[in-house]
């Protein structure tokens, strides 16, 4: 049996495989924002997976920054995060919900607010915000004071507490991709003078709140954080992202948590999440992290099981894989072929390119 398909046992938590579902973005919650029957149907029959990690969740309000993204803050979305964590239970799946504040990568548009971040630094005006009117430009943000900065760490309280009432098997803190957190990491976007700005320990200062008071409503081995050192989404960027993601590693060690998701391009891989001279980080992460520790981006059946046997990683997460293959893990089984993905549909709200890919044994027939 290939690495990639042994069991895995991580504190309380049991992994039936290493194929992990990563958090994609698919805009199906409706305008209400209340996950419904389409994404149970979509969740669930991805439960094969060893562990899935649901699309971005945004935590309040403030918060959204997705045309038809679901959120975790209401008792109606509770609700309906608990169908989906019950269906995949009885599927036999595990399922942690990603926690997502998307800070100035938001527009006015969605609640009448000013989007918000580390600090006044906009997008660059060729890199559009996805609203429910479109592609939308770029605004301004506005820096959060410190007593706002508090008021959002208890908003991260509240959904981690939304979440377990949900029933998921833990958080993941995302803490990738130019969203809220990520804002403050990166000092291409964090100009602050104050205690969360300027060096790379006052940067981390809100990613450390946010994760104590996660702490605060579940176990530690429940909690996974997600960096994306170099990665350019967002207008992002950092004077030295090795320096900094190192001292991120090493600041999550004492936390014991359930593992460190890496979002990060490897060398000689055509990828979008990375420049073409940008360093490659995920090797000294793996020398000063100390627990799991989860790579995505291009990997594919080969390439993944090979990094799990070299040591490279505990873990692969594969994302427009899962997305086109809702049965993945039998196919990379079975080494059978895998459906093309229509990116034309990513982002749209209907069952088209969200429900109707084929199951390998339906396209057989």
């Amino acid at each position: 049996m290939d690495k990639i398909f042994e069991p895995l046992q991580s504190g309380p938590l049991s992994y039936s495989n290493r194929i992990v579902m990563a958090p994609m973005t698919r805009a199906r919650a409706g305008e209400d924002r209340v996950p419904n029957e389409m994404m149970m149907e979509y969740y669930n029959i991805r439960s094969n997976a060893g562990l899935i990690i649901t699309e971005a969740t945004h935590i309040s309000e403030q918060g959204i920054g997705w045309s038809q993204t679901p959120g975790i803050h209401t008792k109606e979305q509770v609700e309906g995060w608990k169908k989906i964590t019950d269906a995949v239970h009885l599927s036999g799946g595990r399922i942690f919900l990603q926690l997502w504040h998307t800070g100035r990568a938001s527009h006015s548009s969605f609640n009448g607010m000013q989007p918000v971040s580390s600090s006044p630094v906009a997008k660059a005006d060729d890199d559009p915000v996805f609203t429910d009117e479109g592609k939308k430009a770029p605004e301004v943000p506005r820096a959060l004071s410190v007593d706002e900065i508090k008021k959002t760490v208890d908003d991260y309280r509240h959904a981690s507490e939304c979440a377990f009432q949900a029933g998921f098997d833990g958080v993941e803190i995302h803490a990738a991709n130019g969203y809220l957190i990520d804002q403050f990491l990166r000092d291409g976007v964090n100009q602050r003078d104050d205690q969360y700005g300027g060096s790379i320990e006052n940067r981390l200062r809100f990613l450390l709140e946010v994760l104590e008071a996660v702490k605060s409503v579940w176990a530690p081995q429940r909690i996974g954080v997600r960096f994306s050192p170099t990665n350019p989404f967002n207008s992002m960027s950092d004077s030295d992202p090795r320096a900094l993601f190192t001292a991120a590693a090493k600041a999550l060690n004492s936390h014991d948590l359930a593992y460190l998701h890496l979002l990060e391009a490897r060398p000689g891989v055509d990828h979008q999440m990375a420049a073409d001279d940008a360093p490659y980080i995920a090797p000294d992460i793996r020398k000063v992290f100390n627990g799991l520790l989860m790579l995505n981006a291009g990997y594919s059946y080969e390439t993944g099981n090979r990094a799990i046997e070299e040591g490279e990683a505990d873990l692969i997460a594969y994302g427009v894989p899962f997305l086109a293959n809702p049965d993945l893990v039998q196919r990379f089984a079975t080494k059978s072929p895998l459906n093309e993905p229509d990116q034309s549909t990513f982002y749209t709200h209907g069952e088209q390119g969200y429900l109707d890919y084929p199951m390998f044994e339906v396209a057989e027939a």
